[in-house]
């Protein structure tokens, strides 16, 4: 590997971990209970979980800011992570009891006091020197349960605090940092269980999803994600992941790949786990025949066991980076007379995707992004209509293979940031990107700790007037109702409420409110850099409260190319912003 990668490399993370655990309940008046992290998406005084409810919808009933007042909101506070580590704060925040927990770079914890945004406390992790975290430092949040906050750490550790002292209640090591295994994913708590995925899909590492008990923090099941793999439950094999050699060639599963990095959701109704998995190790498609299994899919896991109940594989053969890590959001809806219970997921390979959340049957796919060189849609069944001059080419002995432009990029139509959907217009939110790239195949062989990728790249812009692009999705028809294209790429989550307002931040430094029908801008407030968090929405004493991380960082600024250089002014920061109506 060498020029723009190795370079970027070196910058730091980008992945997600998470652990799980077991069914031990929270007590009443000792914290949240599994009760209130499975009730979060109906409670209006709290955020206890990432996606503001199991099943990460991102929507909130308040309606006191409204599409009618919201131009009046203004700052009510802001509280700065200080120090050096300014960069890439992707983070979403958790609010209880008056405290909002927010998670930093370089992984950190902050509690800060809720009505006036004084620190609380602040957990700093002892990172040793070696981490390989390939997408920047970024954490993107904690969760909570009982008396407890828990978050991952670059190093592939996860960490559960007293919620109230930020003493280290436990500490446990889920993976081998040295070979290039890391966390950066916000912890999803189902049933006494801290569930959590891994990182690193960039070294040949296996990518897995496991669960631990959340008050001792020890391993309940393991489950790899790549065919071959063994997996356990109680500390004895719960057997092998799909069936050996059957879309791997050899000992490649070994080094398969798959990352788990950005976490899961859960569905109460179908007692699912959904999480998508990663790129097949190694970039280069012609090392490695098949059709990967199961990278670049969702997987259905039963959360007592961890046993795999269904997949879909969004990209199989995957020679683009097109990870499927991005999130399964479960929602119901009426398609031809009959009410499904479904699940959409924005994928990096460009095409929004609806399945039927109980079995994983194929619904739909449908492109979101401007263009899609690799495949031209996908059949009934499901299988993409691959476009073979797509595809960029085997090496030929030390000469790198043919160069092709392929769009997406492989940053993705959607990369990492959550889009939201609203119950009260039945729209999805998708925060996407319309770029394109260069790509080649160089040759490669595994080692561990080391790069494996066996492609370079460089990624360019597409479109004159913008690279971002937020996408009101139809998930019953396909559409694109509405969209509002930004001029950065997005790369921060998203909120949509009852108040018929969306939320999302820009690189420029802007949050912005749109009107959920239209996608007229209502709102903007500059906070001095970059947004790539994930904004959430509470009331509290009476009033609503709109909250949002602020700190430009992530995988753009590092891997970008030409892209990069574009936005490459923009200020580095590391601040929770709180708004509100005036009195």
């Amino acid at each position: 590997m060498k020029g723009r990668f190795v370079r970027s490399f070196a910058g730091v993370t980008a992945i997600a971990l998470l652990t799980a655990g077991a069914p031990l309940l929270a007590q009443a008046g000792k914290g949240p209970t599994d009760a209130d992290l499975m009730g979060d998406a109906a409670s209006t005084g709290d955020v206890l979980t990432y996606g503001m409810g199991p099943q990460a919808q991102r929507y909130s009933p308040l309606t006191t800011i409204n599409a009618a007042n919201v131009a009046k909101i203004v700052p009510a506070f802001a509280a700065s992570l200080g120090g050096e580590k300014q960069r890439g704060q992707e983070a979403q925040p958790i609010i209880y009891d008056g405290t909002i927990y927010v998670t930093g770079s370089y992984s950190r914890l902050f509690a800060f006091d809720a009505r006036t945004g004084e620190q609380k406390w602040k957990y700093e992790a002892r990172l040793p020197d070696g981490i390989m975290p390939c997408c920047d430092v970024v954490n993107r949040g904690a969760a909570i349960y009982g008396d407890k906050i828990i978050f991952a750490t670059l190093d592939a550790r996860i960490v559960a605090l007293n919620r109230n002292t930020g003493k280290v209640v436990w500490n446990k090591q889920i993976a081998d940092y040295q070979a290039g295994y890391s966390a950066t994913a916000a912890p999803l708590i189902v049933k006494g269980m801290v569930i959590t995925g891994n990182s690193g899909g960039e070294f040949g590492i296996v990518g897995a999803v496991e669960a631990r008990d959340v008050n001792t923090g020890e391993l309940i099941w393991h489950r790899p994600v790549i065919e071959g793999n063994m997996g356990t439950l109680r500390g004895k094999d719960n057997g092998i992941t799909g069936k050996l050699n059957a879309t791997w060639t050899g000992d490649q599963w070994k080094t398969g790949g798959g990352a788990t990095w950005l976490g899961g959701t859960y569905d109460p109704e179908t007692n699912l786990l959904f999480f998508g998995t990663g790129n097949p190790s190694p970039w280069n498609s012609h090392l490695r025949p098949g059709d990967n299994l199961y990278t670049a899919s969702t997987i259905a896991l039963d959360p007592e066991t961890g046993v795999i109940k269904w997949h879909y594989q969004t990209t199989p053969h995957d020679g683009w980076d097109f990870d499927g890590v991005n999130e399964f959001i479960p929602f119901d809806a009426t398609i031809d007379g009959k009410l499904m219970k479904l699940g959409a997921k924005a994928d990096r390979n460009g095409y929004f995707f609806v399945l039927d959340r109980t079995n994983g049957k194929f619904i739909s796919a449908n492109r979101f992004v401007m263009q899609t060189t690799w495949a031209n849609g996908f059949d009934k069944n499901g299988k993409p209509k691959v476009i073979p001059a797509g595809r960029p080419g085997a090496p030929n002995g030390t000469e790198k293979g043919t160069t092709v432009f392929s769009s997406p990029s492989f940053l993705g139509g959607k990369n990492w940031m959550p889009m939201a959907y609203s119950k009260d217009t039945e729209l999805f939110y998708v925060p996407s990107n319309d770029w394109g790239m260069d790509i080649w195949n160089e040759p490669i062989a595994y080692k561990k700790g080391a790069a494996y990728l066996g492609a370079g790249f460089t990624i360019k812009p597409i479109a004159e007037d913008h690279i971002g692009a937020l996408r009101a999705m139809d998930p019953k028809t396909g559409k694109i109702v509405w969209e509002y294209k930004n001029k950065a790429p997005l790369w921060g989550g998203v909120l949509t409420t009852g108040g018929n307002l969306v939320f999302t931040g820009t690189p420029e430094g802007y949050l912005k409110a749109f009107d959920a029908k239209t996608g007229k801008e209502l709102w903007k407030f500059q906070t001095g850099s970059g947004v790539v968090g994930s904004p959430v929405t509470w009331e509290q004493d009476g009033e609503q409260f709109v909250a949002v991380m602020s700190g430009w960082g992530g995988a753009v600024p590092l891997w970008g190319g030409e892209v990069a250089k574009s936005f490459k002014d923009i200020n580095q920061g590391g601040s929770l912003w709180v708004f509100k109506l005036p009195k």
